[in-house]
Order: structure tokens, then C-alpha cells, then sequence
């Protein structure tokens, strides 16, 4: 863990990383898509993100354990524009090693230059824990100081059963009454992925 490195994707990344997520997608309710994108839905999907939003991987001895995003939150309204909403994935054989922590803190830092406000998480989560899903999503969120705002209750059908899914929030600016306008888009610089 402490070779651990934090850097930005790149397009080559994506293959390592639709492996990562593709475990989450056959074997668990943490996400609730059902089919793995293909490499190039991937990139694409990468793209998009990278438009506006930072996009980083951890590396530890030159393979890439996890990955994190932030993207528009509640449909990307133009007063949505201090708000984003997070997603992680780790190597499921890479768990409880403080990447989660470290990588979740570099994404908040880049957020919060860019004038981010509020954080949020949509996790899936259950009642009744099950060999699909536990409650550790919404524990290692409480963890980083996220509270739950809302629950929605049986929206989710995969594997046979229902899943409830919860909004967790992270408040990390000021609200000042008259926030600094801007396009994200200019200060996330895409060419090489830094902020400006």
C-alpha cells in the first residue's frame, strides 16, 4: 500500500479497468448493470466523463488496483453544476488495503479546486445481506464522512431479487450566496487530464 500511487487515467487503462468492473457486474448487486460494457463502451464512457470530470486509477508495482470518477449529478441541470456524483472500484482481491480511502481522498481534493460543493454516492444496499451484496459500500462512505439522504426501496431487480439503493451525501464547500460561475469543462483539461 505504500508504493500505492494516485494518477489519472489513461485510454490504455480501460482494458484493466472493464476487468475490475467486469467482477462487480457477473458476481455482485453492487452495480445494477447486468451486462459488462465492451472495451471500446468503456472508452467511451471514459471519454464523456473525462469532458468535465477527473478520472483517476491507483497503481501499486505498475498494475492498477481501483478506480474513481466523478460525473454530473441528477442529470447534469446547468444548478447541478457545484454538485457531482462519485463512483469506485477496487480489484475485488485488492479490498481492505486503504486504497478505497486513498483514492476516494485524491478525487475529493481535485473536486473541491474545482469549485465542487456537494459530494454524492448512489450504493445499492439491502436489508438482508446475501453472497450479492453487503453493506460495505455505505459503511466505507460513513467512514469518509457521507450521510444518507434518501433510500429507494426495491428499484433494483438483478440475480433474482430486490435491492434497495440509498443517496449519500458529502457537503466540502462553503455555499457562499453567490458561488463563482463556471464551466467545468475549462478547468479540467482533457488533452492531459489535470486541472488547470
Amino acid at each position: 500500500m505504500s508504493d500505492a500511487i494516485i494518477r489519472d487515467a489513461r485510454f490504455e487503462d480501460a482494458e484493466r479497468l472493464v476487468e475490475i468492473y467486469s467482477y462487480y457486474v457477473e458476481n455482485t448487486a453492487i452495480t445494477f448493470e447486468y451486462e459488462t460494457p465492451s472495451l471500446s463502451g468503456f472508452q467511451s464512457r471514459m471519454e464523456h466523463t473525462m469532458e468535465k470530470y477527473p478520472y483517476i486509477v491507483i497503481e501499486n508495482d505498475g498494475k492498477v488496483e481501483g478506480y474513481a470518477y466523478a460525473g454530473p449529478f441528477a442529470g447534469g441541470r446547468a444548478a447541478y453544476d457545484w454538485s457531482c456524483e462519485l463512483t469506485v472500484y477496487l480489484d475485488h482481491e485488492a479490498q481492505k488495503c486503504g486504497y478505497g480511502r486513498k483514492i476516494y481522498t485524491a478525487l475529493e481534493e481535485k473536486l473541491k479546486r474545482m469549485g465542487i460543493q456537494n459530494l454524492y454516492a448512489c450504493i445499492a444496499c439491502t436489508n438482508a445481506e446475501d453472497e450479492y451484496l453487503s453493506n460495505n459500500s455505505a459503511e466505507f462512505h460513513a467512514h469518509l464522512g457521507f450521510k444518507e439522504v434518501g433510500r429507494f426501496r426495491k428499484c433494483g431487480y438483478k440475480f433474482g431479487r430486490w435491492y434497495d439503493m440509498i443517496w449519500m451525501e458529502k457537503i466540502i464547500g462553503e455555499h457562499e450566496e453567490k458561488p463563482i460561475a463556471f464551466p467545468l469543462k475549462k478547468l479540467y483539461n482533457i488533452k492531459d487530464r489535470k486541472i488547470i
